[in-house]
């Protein structure tokens, strides 16, 4: 099945590549297009071009997607401040209804409602695991119809064939991944400020790390001569130990999963061996009292705004602009706010080890049966939608505005005007952030250069220090699927169970190889990754047999 189509989409892109050559009279076509949209030299434009004005007018369609937003309080304005959804209506003729929610829980809930309802929608986006539940419920449609290098030559700017293949599980084509972010700004910040005060430098090791959180637990960093800083804090929401913990990566485990590329060896880091070593030394940092009492506890960036208040003194960031002196929601204006002096700096605590993985296709866009069963010409018409998301035109006007409003450009530099992109969009429910979830913000993907007048030296030299750090590129993500019949929730809870049981009342890890077997025997563990390592195999990686 997979082969096949495989075999469907090479011979798609071979047909979109000679199409791309000629005119419909054989000769070579300009270049100011390409796919439909403006090239990199021509300006965008939300007017339908006179290729498709000579086109017949296609049949009016109601389309309804369900999709994530990054922010909880992002919202869409009255129809007639969005620009985006009047030129998408307008250009595919279409009436679309965006319902959004943030990923997690909830936003699960209600996709598992709608999906169940008649209100299905015409197309979702969700995460691959949920993904892969509706696959085996059967309650999505094959994509090899509707998806090639032909029906989409955009989205293929952003994800290769070989990605979209390793993208695939359970032998079918049934769901493709979202243009995902290929740099990785993730890093640990401190307190400069609380440094300079108590005569300390960036810590560079793990263990000057730890000698620097003891200071700001019980050095009075911020000299109100009150008992009130930790020097670390995350949200485990209830659940685990949180990746942030720089015991994991100090281990080498980082992010879920490690291939390998010395020991050729799949690594499940929660149930890795060296994870009762990552709880002992959890459990030396929470018993010497330096992490914030309240971090397992903590939900969603509870850590980041005690940190914002001035209570924590080292905490992780995932975004380019988490400490931009130009993001004003961000950390770093948040703390000024209250304390001018403040300043955080992002620094790498061991940088002699990777600390992440390079992005990875992770979460899917997935058609319903009923809807490609019933109404294919709404998948169709989605997808043609979705390909101009990707293309330039849609990714400028969904990421930056509209042009000679919220940007200039000069051939390939795109200048933000960001006081009218606050007033048009920010102050109107951020209503960007509803379309942005089919791209991410790169716009080097479309060889654009984006000019931000409000960025600070200080923002530039946060950019210039995360680019220095280590990341894993050896292992490019596969796609793994539990065999069949497997519970993986069940697992997962057990390993958190444990997880906790160490750190709470063992009070040690040295129980962890039994509890470890008990994971990989009577819950699975062994079947289980030994099945990935089988899959992974496939993708001409060269690993041993998982033990």
């Amino acid at each position: 099945m997979r082969n096949k189509w495989k075999t469907m989409l090479l011979a798609g892109m071979t047909l979109a590549m000679l199409l791309s050559a000629c005119s419909s009279t054989g000769k070579p076509e300009d270049k100011g297009t390409e796919g439909g949209t403006p090239s990199a030299s021509a300006p965008a434009s939300t007017a339908p071009s006179q290729e498709q004005n000579k086109e017949e007018k296609k049949e009016h369609l109601t389309l309804e997607w369900f999709t994530f937003v990054n922010q909880a309080t992002s919202n869409l304005p009255n129809a007639s401040d969005d620009f985006v959804k009047q030129a998408i209506e307008e250009r595919f003729n279409v009436t679309l209804n965006m319902n959004y929610m943030p990923v997690g829980e909830d936003y699960k809930k209600k996709l598992n409602l709608l999906l169940a309802s008649k209100d299905v929608p015409d197309m979702f986006t969700t995460d691959g695991r949920t993904s892969q539940e509706y696959i085996l419920q059967g309650l999505t449609a094959d994509m090899t119809p509707f998806v090639s290098p032909e029906t989409m030559p955009n989205y293929f700017k952003w994800v290769t064939l070989e990605e979209l293949e390793r993208y695939a599980i359970e032998d079918v084509f049934a769901r493709a991944p979202l243009p995902f972010a290929r740099s990785i700004y993730r890093s640990y910040y401190i307190r400069k400020d609380w440094l300079d005060n108590l005569n300390l430098e960036i810590p560079t090791s793990y263990d000057e790390l730890t000698n620097v959180l003891k200071a700001f637990t019980f050095n009075d960093p911020d000299g109100n001569k009150k008992n009130d800083t930790y020097g670390f804090s995350v949200s485990a929401g209830g659940n685990g130990m949180p990746w942030d913990f720089p015991q994991w990566y100090n281990n080498g485990l980082f992010q879920a999963t490690v291939v390998g590329e010395q020991d050729h060896m799949y690594h499940d880091n929660g149930s890795d061996p060296l994870a009762g070593k990552v709880v002992d030394e959890v459990l030396e940092w929470l018993d010497a009292g330096i992490v914030d009492p309240d971090w397992f506890l903590n939900k969603g960036m509870a850590h980041i705004d005690k940190a914002a208040q001035g209570k924590i003194g080292v905490v992780v960031g995932v975004d380019r602009n988490f400490a931009f002196d130009s993001n004003p929601t961000g950390l770093q204006a948040k703390t000024k706010s209250i304390i001018p002096g403040a300043e955080w700096v992002p620094f790498n605590p061991i940088p002699e080890k990777p600390q992440w993985r390079e992005g990875v296709a992770a979460s899917a866009f997935l058609f319903a049966k009923t809807a490609a069963d019933t109404s294919p010409e709404k998948v169709k018409r989605s997808i043609e939608i979705l390909d101009w998301l990707a293309s330039e035109e849609g990714f400028l006007m969904t990421h930056y505005g509209l042009e000679g409003k919220h940007y200039t450009r000069d051939g390939n530099k795109i200048t933000l005007n960001e006081d009218a992109y606050q007033k048009d969009i920010v102050d109107k429910g951020n209503f960007l952030d509803v379309y942005q979830f089919f791209t991410p913000d790169e716009a080097n993907v479309l060889g654009l250069e984006i000019i931000e007048p409000s960025m600070s030296d200080r923002d530039r030299e946060i950019v210039a220090t995360i680019s220095t750090y280590l990341h894993d590129t050896y292992y490019k993500g596969v796609n793994t699927s539990p065999p069949a019949g497997f519970n993986l929730a069940d697992f997962r809870t057990k390993m958190y169970e444990y997880h906790q049981k160490m750190l709470f009342d063992d009070k040690s890890g040295s129980n962890w190889p039994q509890y470890r077997e008990d994971l990989m025997t009577r819950y699975g563990g062994r079947k289980l990754f030994q099945a990935y390592v089988e899959q992974i195999r496939k993708a001409g990686y060269e690993l041993k047999d998982f033990e």
